[in-house]
């Protein structure tokens, strides 16, 4: 009887997952095979949010497997030489896999796909499974890859897109593969306290509520920070419970304006898997330096502590930060605004915000990550580098009653709607009672600091 493979990696999910059908379509029995990679760990990308998201997709993914008459086999340690170990246990005669973007990820790659040759195994490494379209499909005339996102959009939206597949009916897993037990939250400490669930079956139901109650004004109210109003399926994005192919195809037929500017945010997110892919260094260094000489971390040792805890002395800062801190995710308006404060206004480097996102996001993912911050830093592909997001402006505007404030920021509660954003313009006695601290700096002196720093 012949075996195969299949390693799941970030696309923990049953349905639309082209290497674990081609896999069935290709051999008698398939080993599904999850590898906790001691690398990932070594390299602090563990984080205690990701791993107990991850523990609900992985208990997730075996259930669904047991339910077709297979099951997940876990292995922990150096990913090729579980890989090989579970080969030759399972006398398996292919390996398939997803394809992905990071530096690390294609080393690993490479060095499987050696060991498996010099034993006679083929891998197979299938794209447009945790992309809708794979980095490099599209490309400009003088380039490996767009720079730019809008030119990028145009071809990206006329490329064909393959037809999401279904998830199949039965799965045969051979006899005398071992598996390590599956993890699960109550072993993990340092979790947000509002931590959303993971796992296949918990995203497809978010996918159809978000389908049939929020997409159609999502071009409207995707910036209303109170409103809550985005599709909040960016972790089951991350770990691959959702596939990016079927959601472009479900929201185009969807259709209607909100439609549109979701299909779009997938589009950043391919774009930014382009850009890694192609700028593999991206992950670390400046895409585009700008000569910035940031504040030393010891210099800026308050300003990052109170960035990071909340307390900064700018409400809406303020609230996002403690968003993050409760949820283990944020609104990406917040993400924009508090990336800015931090690099622009306080003047830090990129790569510290970068650091303490990672520690604490759910849907912390190296490409959307590291290049957001350095698009909101200048030092990436926008295309307005030295812009600077006012955060007194940008709240009046995305939060112009102080609900999202009042929310995450209860010192703020009784704070009339004139002054929430602003606490400072209270009386002396009244900002006191507050327990609400004091701007952490002038706007007027962080802009100007950001401006001689860049020479403007």
């Amino acid at each position: 009887m012949s075996v195969s493979v299949v390693l799941f990696t970030s696309d923990l999910r049953l349905h639309d997952h082209p290497p674990l059908r081609a896999a069935l379509d290709g051999t008698d029995t398939t080993v599904p095979l999850f590898v906790r990679d001691t690398a990932v760990d070594a390299a602090g990308f563990a984080a205690p949010n990701r791993l107990a998201f991850l523990a609900d997709c992985l208990r997730d993914l075996d259930a669904g497997l047991r339910e077709r008459g297979g099951r997940l086999v876990l292995r922990r340690g150096d990913l090729v030489d579980q890989v090989c170990r579970v080969v030759t246990e399972a006398d398996a005669d292919e390996v398939h896999m997803a394809s992905d973007v990071s530096a690390h990820a294609r080393r690993r790659e490479e060095r499987l796909r050696r060991a498996l040759e010099a034993d006679g195994v083929r891998l197979h490494v299938h794209d447009t499974v945790t992309t809708a379209v794979a980095p490099g499909a599209v490309t400009p005339a003088s380039s490996d890859h767009f720079a730019v996102f809008t030119p990028y959009l145009r071809r990206w939206a006329d490329h064909r897109m393959r037809d999401p597949l279904g998830a199949p009916r039965g799965v045969r897993v051979p006899d005398g593969v071992a598996s390590e037990p599956l993890p699960g939250r109550s072993a993990l400490s340092g979790l947000s306290e509002g931590l959303a669930a993971g796992g296949e079956k918990e995203g497809r139901r978010r996918l159809t509520a978000w389908l049939r109650d929020g997409v159609a004004a999502y071009a409207d109210r995707h910036d209303d920070l109170a409103g809550d109003a985005t599709s909040r399926l960016s972790p089951h994005l991350h770990f691959g419970t959702l596939s990016p192919v079927e959601l472009v195809h479900r929201a185009r037929r969807a259709g209607g304006a909100g439609a549109e500017a979701f299909v779009r945010q997938l589009a950043w997110r391919d774009f930014h898997r382009q850009v890694l892919a192609a700028r593999p260094a991206a992950a670390t260094a400046d895409y585009r330096t700008r000569g910035d000489r940031w504040r030393p971390e010891r210099e800026a040792e308050r300003d990052i502590a109170a960035w990071r805890e909340g307390r900064t002395g700018y409400p809406i800062v303020d609230a996002a930060m403690r968003q993050l801190r409760h949820e283990g995710w944020m609104h990406n308006r917040g993400r924009l605004l508090t990336a800015s404060f931090l690099t622009k206004t306080l003047y830090v480097d990129w790569r510290v915000g970068a650091r303490h996102f990672l520690d604490l996001l759910v849907d912390g993912d190296l490409a959307n990550n590291q290049l957001n911050w350095q698009w909101v830093a200048g030092t990436g592909t926008d295309t307005r580098p030295n812009r600077v997001l006012n955060p007194v402006l940008q709240a009046k505007r995305y939060d112009p009653e102080g609900r999202y404030v009042r929310r995450w920021v209860p010192e703020l509660a009784d704070v009339p709607r004139a002054m929430v954003h602003e606490p400072w313009r209270l009386g002396g006695d009244d900002r006191a009672a507050l327990g609400y601290p004091a701007p952490v700096v002038e706007l007027a002196e962080g802009l100007d600091r950001f401006k001689r720093a860049r020479g403007r």
